[in-house]
């Protein structure tokens, strides 16, 4: 009893020291796979580990093996250390030890100096309190996350990273077998500097598997048959590590960060991007981002073609690097075009030398097709004709839309938006691209980009007819030479000087982007978007792994009609200033006075009358355009009259004799 006693007096008063080690801090993936793990504070890699994602077959064997009446002890195997202390003395040399696993966790919770009686008896005072304070299988866990294997690796997690490249829940019986047998001699086991050491215990425990019962004779053979003891370490993932970093950087505390990448896309696309790189020379590099346009989620995100490598400054996060964007904002200003009724896909528009109050856009290749339609235009992506729509339009209305969708383009100081920007005068980068293109396949509305867990509120850019239209022209434009047919909308732009080649792509879900340049700004001579980017966004979006999604079906007022059933006054696009058309001018702009923007208008209250609609301002005739679709006749006085389909929301829009037009948007009840 007096033993007891002064047995519990000195647990209370010597507690073992049973704090938590500091381990890896983990960065991991939508589906929970680790994507980039950092060593802990004192440089071992030791990461966090739980019973459940262990292979079981592992935990059976490591306990036949080092501890076959873990279950029933209480921390102290009186029948093992007896029979240690009988082989002691018989061989004169130490055979067998009679540690538990209690005992070994005593071990590497507090360190011994030198091996001794005194040491011995304290480890095993150490493994009682120890089982009396956790669970069998919280002793399991922390031995399992302290056990050393080798260098500076420790803990279960990590040696099967390390040494097999994969996670314990899939571990072979020979593999295994191995990592039950390193942490007993770490250092003279270890696979890549003493092989046959390590061979050797690993055939030790299939033959004790064997003889225990715990697996049968042929099945402990082939597993010794099998030649799977490494020769090397394998790199632990850094996939996503520009992201990683950064989401490190912002919760340096966190232990475990949850990413909405999916790690065999991240994989992928890397690898893509190391091969184009490659392929186009030194200094180069690529970025991509590919996301959920209606969720925003960010599905991959590669920040550099090789972030350890130092020739392309790998470690430049590119995905955020603010760059000229060329010609890849031209969709939008088409889409503010349709959406304003300005054009539709076939209306023609001069592709000729022009100038803009100085500003004289000119097209890539030099040359000017003349009179094109629209749709055209955008597909070949020629310049004058959307510098044309954006001076009809207005920079700084489109800056402001870009604003209203969560992006606001970089401007030199003390700059307005003006009609460079068009042409990629401006500061994007290409997280802002892809964001912007979200709302392509996504009915006009764009989804802010988030790269961990977030569910945020799409704005709109464009009205979903005229959505459509662009993303219909996109859908249209020629694949790259030998690219796979997969059915993607893109567009490409390669900014001033040669320094940025962009490509652009999405499905009915997706949305990918791709940036190749020099992380310093450097021209590289002679890439393009056509010819640089895209083949390897088409390379990237087939080898990505994600099924592809159907684009959308035109929404109720999207259409495309042949020139010939155009309105006259969409059939040419003349700007508003154009002499040819305009001289003596004094009218204002039309504005639809009747029903007002945001108008909600109740059927019933109409009855079998029709919605009277009025304007003023603007040049008669006047074209009336109900969801895109033109109402019977031009009329000259400043009312018409139309019969809504149904209820709904609604797009009106009128359209005087000299092109200037104006829109509202009603709901009809």
């Amino acid at each position: 009893m007096l033993a007891l006693v002064a047995l519990v007096q000195a647990d209370r008063a010597f507690p073992p020291p049973l704090d938590e080690p500091p381990i890896s801090a983990e960065v991991v993936g939508r589906n929970g796979e680790l994507l980039r793990a950092y060593a802990a504070p004192d440089g071992r890699w030791r990461m966090a580990v739980e019973l459940r994602d262990i292979d079981p077959h592992f935990l059976d064997m490591l306990i036949a093996y080092e501890d076959k009446r873990f279950r029933d002890h209480r921390g102290i195997d009186v029948f093992a250390m007896a029979r240690a202390v009988g082989q002691l003395a018989t061989n004169g040399r130490i055979v067998s030890g009679g540690s538990t696993i209690s005992m070994q966790l005593a071990r590497l919770v507090e360190p011994r100096e030198r091996r001794s009686v005194p040491a011995k008896l304290r480890q095993m005072f150490r493994a009682w309190q120890i089982e009396q304070r956790l669970s069998k299988d919280e002793i399991l866990r922390r031995y399992l996350t302290l056990a050393p294997y080798g260098g500076n690796i420790e803990g279960l997690r990590a040696a099967s990273l390390a040494w097999f490249g994969k996670e314990p829940r899939r571990l072979t019986v020979g593999e295994a077998a191995l990592l039950v047998a390193l942490p007993q001699s770490p250092e003279a086991r270890r696979p890549d500097r003493h092989p046959e050491n390590a061979q050797l215990a690993r055939d030790r425990v299939l033959a004790r598997m064997s003889n225990a019962g715990l697996m049968d004779s042929a099945e402990a053979a082939r597993a010794a048959a099998a030649n799977i003891v490494p020769t090397g370490r394998y790199e632990l993932p850094a996939l996503a590590a520009h992201a990683a970093d950064a989401a490190r950087l912002a919760d340096p505390a966190a232990q475990r960060i949850e990413l909405t990448v999916d790690g065999k896309v991240q994989r992928r696309l890397e690898a893509v991007a190391a091969e184009a790189a490659t392929r186009i020379g030194d200094k180069v590099s690529v970025a991509m981002v590919m996301a959920d346009a209606r969720t925003g989620a960010i599905i991959a995100e590669v920040g550099a073609a090789d972030y350890f490598d130092a020739g392309r400054n790998g470690w430049v996060d590119l995905t955020r690097a603010v760059r000229s964007p060329g010609s890849t904002l031209k969709p939008f200003i088409y889409g503010l075009a349709f959406e304003e009724g300005l054009v539709a896909q076939q209306t023609l528009i001069e592709d000729r030398p022009a100038d803009f109050a100085g500003y004289r856009p000119r097209n890539f290749d030099m040359a000017y097709m003349g009179d094109v339609s629209v749709r055209d235009a955008l597909q070949l992506s020629l310049n004058v004709p959307a510098i044309r729509l954006l001076d009809a339009l207005g920079p700084t209305r489109l800056a402001g839309r870009f604003r209203d969708a969560g992006v606001t383009p970089e401007l030199p100081r003390g700059e307005k938006p003006g009609l460079a920007m068009g042409l990629g005068g401006v500061g994007v980068t290409l997280r802002d691209l892809v964001q912007l293109y979200t709302a392509l396949p996504n009915s006009g509305f764009a989804t802010p980009l988030h790269i961990k867990p977030a569910q945020p509120q799409p704005v709109r850019l464009l009205d979903p007819a005229a959505n459509w239209q662009v993303a219909d022209i996109l859908s249209g434009v020629v694949p790259p030479r030998g690219a796979p047919e997969i059915g993607i909308a893109y567009k490409t732009g390669t900014s001033y000087g040669y320094r940025d080649a962009w490509s652009i792509g999405f499905d009915g879900r997706h949305v990918l982007g791709v940036w190749i340049g020099r992380p310093d700004g450097g021209p590289v001579p002679g890439i393009s978007g056509f010819e640089t980017a895209a083949p390897v966004l088409f390379n990237a979006f087939s080898r990505s792994g994600v099924a592809f999604a159907e684009h959308a079906s035109p929404p109720p007022g999207a259409v495309r009609l042949p020139r010939g059933d155009l309105p006259v006054t969409l059939r040419r696009f003349r700007a508003i200033d154009d002499d040819a058309v305009t001289p003596g001018i004094v009218e204002a702009s039309p504005r639809i006075v009747f029903p007002p923007d945001g108008a909600r208008v109740e059927l019933a209250a109409q009855g079998a009358a029709p919605l009277i609609l009025k304007l003023q301002g603007g040049r008669a005739p006047f074209r009336w355009l109900a969801n895109g679709r033109p109402l019977k006749d031009t009329v000259r006085r400043r009312t018409a009259s139309w019969h809504p389909d149904g209820a709904g929301a609604s797009t009106l829009t009128v359209i005087d004799a000299v092109g200037r037009a104006a829109t509202v948007n009603v709901f009809i009840e």
